[in-house]
């Protein structure tokens, strides 16, 4: 579980919570037509600007901004250079085992590629076309929540001019222009709190998410490249470390 996510939402939440409780009351913000008009015209605007397959997919996007365990790019580094010490060792079949072991991952099936004989240009082509695609992916499940982060404020504006025109069609009857006006203004507290507190928030971490695995996968690529050209572990190793800064390039060479 990512505990930053977690502890944002929770924090954030609890003290705007707090805020109306103290105030004027929790229930004096809760109104249901305010409700329809964000969350259902939010909802149906998704489903003009998106097939509705990718709006109800971001479920699963979703997941990673609250279970997500980033892999350790460090030990990654430090597999593929043993990956790559004992295929100069003891040939590359010798990795038969090792990839046994590994889930359904890009390194698996780039090091599967090589271990069946594959052209150096075709593996290193699948290997790219995966990983954009999975970029791709990513990119969706960020544009959908950056179109809520837009479209809720925008229907929560629409609500507002809603109740100000009830408002101003009872104007004669001064008892109803609070109600109207409190109505109104909910209806844009609500489009701020679903943008600010939630899609926009979420489309960021995902973003993160996504340049995270999109490093991970540039790694991988590289490293079995290098394991398939045969190259010496410490130049792979020197490969691989130009992509982290220099504070984190620890060699597992020096240690020997």
């Amino acid at each position: 579980m990512d505990k930053a996510t977690v502890i944002g939402i929770v924090v954030s939440y609890a003290f705007v919570l707090a805020s109306l409780v103290t105030g004027a009351g929790i229930m004096t913000y809760v109104n249901i037509p305010s409700v329809l008009i964000v969350i259902g015209g939010t909802l149906g605007i998704l489903f003009i600007n998106f097939p509705m397959s990718d709006v109800l997919g971001t479920l699963g996007p979703l997941k990673k901004a609250f279970f997500h365990k980033s892999e350790n790019i460090d030990e990654l580094i430090t597999d593929l250079v043993e990956y790559s010490v004992k295929a100069r060792k003891n040939g590359i079949l010798s990795l038969e085992n090792s990839i046994e072991e590994m889930d359904g991952s890009l390194m698996k099936t780039g090091l599967q590629m090589v271990l069946d004989g594959e052209d150096p240009k075709t593996v290193k082509a699948i290997l790219e076309t995966d990983l954009e695609n999975r970029e791709d992916r990513h990119k969706v499940a960020i544009a959908i929540f950056d179109s809520i982060g837009a479209y809720a404020p925008a229907m929560g504006m629409i609500g507002t001019l809603i109740g100000l025109v009830a408002m101003l069609k009872t104007m004669q009857d001064p008892s109803t222009i609070g109600p109207n006006m409190a109505v109104a203004l909910i209806t844009t507290f609500y489009g701020a709190i679903i943008a600010n507190m939630f899609a926009l928030p979420i489309s960021g971490k995902l973003a993160l998410r996504a340049n995270e695995e999109s490093l991970i996968g540039q790694i991988v690529i590289e490293g079995i490249m290098s394991i398939q050209q045969g190259d010496n572990p410490r130049i792979m190793e020197q490969k691989l470390h130009t992509f982290l800064p220099p504070r984190k390039r620890k060699s597992q060479f020096d240690k020997s």
